[in-house]
């Protein structure tokens, strides 16, 4: 393995779906081929927001976004640049020179639609004919389709936001994700004898419908995981909130678990938010809830959302 040269995939890769998951592929192929590492170059916000000054919400966090491409897709080599004014001005074939000079590409992987540089000037096929004149290997990637339309970030987002979230796993390849650390709360679900955990979506980060989901929880530091109820919503019953708070009851766990860092994946959506009458209609509610939960996991006892090929 040459030291410090790199086959280096190029884009923003939000939400790291089946699309992105071809093109981080073909980057482990030829880095292979090439006798280097394979590595991912993306950005810590979306370029299009910085030039548009457009708010597009993202599916992941940055955290989020490294962990699938690392833990999912294989791809441990991950260079985060912030997009900065510098950045912005810098022309699509200088970009390309200061991969090779300081990032040490030997190779550029790129989707079809794939743009860069000042003003998006850079395309694919620029892309290639700079890497040729460079000695530099180029390969793009192809739209993956499904039923006939490119899946794209876009389209996950609608689904996200409809509450699909299985249909959104789909074209994902792994289900949609919240890593946070547990915060404290008002210890409300306790008093029902449903103890829950809570959890926040980033500043900028898409929030899905919300609802009731059936969900499973991942804890990070043990390697733990449990069935959940997960809630995402401002809590309409006991009061109601302007923040959208993540509240997840993990089934079979009573143990204090603020400040340890939790992945929730969620399955399946249940049912919307409601504001009940009564507190005790919440609470049979939650455990309503509950049961179903668990009667999908006996159901499921194969995770139903694993996609072995990415590993492969």
């Amino acid at each position: 393995m040459e030291k410090g040269k790199r086959v280096i995939a190029l884009g923003f890769f939000d939400g790291v779906h089946l699309g992105h998951a071809a093109l981080l592929k073909a980057a482990r192929e030829l880095a292979a081929e090439y006798g280097v590492e394979p590595a991912v170059l993306s950005f810590d916000t979306p370029p299009g927001k910085t030039i548009e000054g457009t708010p597009v919400p993202m599916i992941n966090s940055a955290l989020d976004r490294a962990d699938i491409m690392r833990r999912v897709c294989g791809i441990e080599d991950l260079i985060f640049l912030h997009f900065d004014s510098e950045l912005r001005h810098m022309a699509w074939d200088k970009f390309v020179e200061w991969l090779r000079s300081d990032f040490g590409a030997v190779c550029l992987v790129a989707g079809y639609d794939f743009r860069f540089g000042y003003q998006g000037a850079g395309n694919a096929e620029l892309l290639q004919k700079k890497c040729r004149e460079l000695g530099l290997g180029c390969f793009i990637v192809p739209p993956v389709l499904d039923s006939g339309e490119p899946i794209s970030s876009t389209r996950i987002r609608r689904l996200l936001s409809e509450g699909q979230c299985r249909r959104a796993g789909e074209l994902l390849g792994h289900r949609h994700l919240l890593t946070d650390a547990v915060r404290s709360g008002y210890r409300f679900g306790r008093t029902l004898g449903t103890p829950t955990i809570n959890m926040r979506f980033e500043d900028g980060v898409l929030v899905p419908r919300h609802g009731v989901y059936i969900a499973e929880a991942h804890i990070l530091q043990t390697g733990e995981r449990f069935p959940a109820v997960t809630n995402i919503g401002v809590r309409p019953t006991v009061g109601g909130e302007t923040a959208v708070t993540v509240e997840s009851h993990l089934l079979g766990v009573d143990r204090n678990l603020y400040g340890q860092r939790i992945r929730v994946e969620f399955y399946r959506f249940l049912r919307p938010e409601i504001k009940f009458r009564r507190i005790e209609d919440l609470r049979d509610q939650i455990r309503s809830d509950a049961a179903e939960t668990l009667r999908f996991f006996d159901l499921h006892p194969i995770d139903p959302f694993d996609y072995p090929e990415w590993k492969k």
